[in-house]
């Protein structure tokens, strides 16, 4: 333990910056405790305290930027990436695009205090169109805020920090045991219960053909569109004939939903994850013959089936209408 003290102390800026790093980047990784011993070893001056608060920022500002930047270049791509890494993909996507909409880039400074969200908002503004400079002004501002509260933490609670380092040392390697073994279990634990999800409607999805089959011959089919506003308006082309119900306004408007049809919910996240917890939700309410889409408008897309442009207006509920 002595020696893995000894190196932090002496790489310390280097440990910090490549674990704010790869936790910005995706990775599980949480760095905030690193955060909180930088801000320790700053209280007892065995760090600076402008390195404990400057490093991280930097880190995050790079990840940040490479995620900026790919969201500008490559678009919803990224989404659909970040939607197959992370441990909850579909409701962290869904969360910052509703930030988005409702706080627009003042959303990047509070980001990066809810989990998983400081991965998404990067992209999200590079796709939304957002200036460079402003996008590095606002999220600097909250990598700052963020680190500051950890390191801050850390440095007003230096010495009971420092009482308990002390007799986390007494146990040694496991102490470290039991970390690695917590965070693997956590991994483990959403890994299960998001595959779990997908299993439980994978019989039920309808593939674009058949959908495509079944409004063609003029099947009593109801096609709901669950991407949030945000993303409209990146990509503002949707299934003709569908209606426009986001995630929230599904959850409080089911009874809206016809129980005398077959139900199709589609979006635009890998392994349609969003239409599948919808569709449960919708089973739960009493709504049983409602199926998600496979591989969502992509799919449909990607075989140049007809495609129609959003209009606004078809929100109505009174568009709850056959296909």
């Amino acid at each position: 333990m002595d020696e893995v003290v000894s190196f932090l102390l002496r790489h310390g800026a280097l440990v910090l910056f490549v674990a704010v790093f790869v936790e910005q980047v995706g990775l599980p990784l949480p760095a905030i405790p690193l955060l909180i011993a930088a801000g320790a070893l700053a209280g007892a001056g065995k760090m600076s305290l402008a390195v404990a608060m400057l490093v991280p920022v930097l880190a995050s500002l790079v990840a940040d930027w490479i995620w900026f930047e790919l969201g500008r270049r490559r678009g919803r791509q990224v989404l659909n990436l970040l939607c197959r890494i992370s441990l909850e993909p579909d409701s962290c996507v869904r969360r910052t695009e509703n930030l988005f909409t409702r706080h627009g880039v003042r959303s990047l400074i509070v980001a990066k205090f809810v989990p998983g969200l400081s991965t998404v908002a990067p992209p999200l503004a590079g796709i939304v169109g957002m200036s460079g400079p402003r996008f590095l002004f606002y999220d600097g501002l909250g990598a700052l805020l963020w680190a500051g509260a950890s390191v801050g933490l850390g440095y007003v609670f230096s010495d009971q920090i420092e009482y308990i380092a002390e007799q986390a040392a007494e146990f040694g390697s496991l102490a470290v045991t039991i970390v690695v073994g917590a965070l693997a279990l956590y991994i483990g634990h959403k890994y299960i219960q998001r595959q779990r999800l997908l299993r439980r409607l994978r019989i039920a999805r309808i593939t674009p053909e058949e959908l495509k089959q079944k409004l063609d011959g003029g099947e009593e089919v109801t096609v709901v569109d669950l991407r949030p506003p945000l993303e409209l308006e990146t990509d503002s082309y949707w299934i003709p004939g569908a209606i426009r119900m986001s995630v929230e306004d599904l959850e409080h408007r089911h009874h809206e939903i016809p129980r005398d049809r077959e139900i199709v919910l589609y979006c635009a996240c890998p392994n349609e994850v969003t239409s599948a917890r919808m569709a449960l939700l919708l089973c739960r309410r009493g709504i049983r013959n409602v199926r998600p889409l496979l591989g969502g408008i992509d799919a449909w897309r990607e075989r140049n089936f007809p495609l129609e442009k959003y209009q606004p207006a078809q929100t109505s509920p009174v568009a709850l209408s056959p296909s």
